[in-house]
């Protein structure tokens, strides 16, 4: 059987202070995965919060491919019985 699959990632970003925060969330069938971003803007640059956004999100979308990374591993691990290391 041919199937095609969706999953959504949702991005939540808020500021702070100066501080941009991302917050990457994956949901699907093994339960939610998480990746969380941040930026600061340097105090001699300045202020376009878009970079911040982009910066935070880059960040939060990084840290969730390695939690998914870390999933696959430890289902390869459990199918399989042998330690397992994928790469990007």
């Amino acid at each position: 059987m041919h199937a095609t699959k969706h999953w959504n990632i949702a991005v939540e970003i808020d500021e702070h202070d100066g501080r941009t925060r991302a917050v990457a969330s994956l949901r699907g069938d093994a339960g939610e995965l998480v990746g969380i971003g941040l930026a600061r803007c340097n105090p001699t640059d300045r202020d376009v919060p878009q970079i911040g956004d982009e910066l935070a999100t880059a960040r939060a979308l990084s840290e969730l491919s390695h939690h998914l990374l870390g999933a696959a591993a430890q289902d390869i691990e459990r199918v399989t019985q042998q330690p397992a290391s994928p790469r990007i």
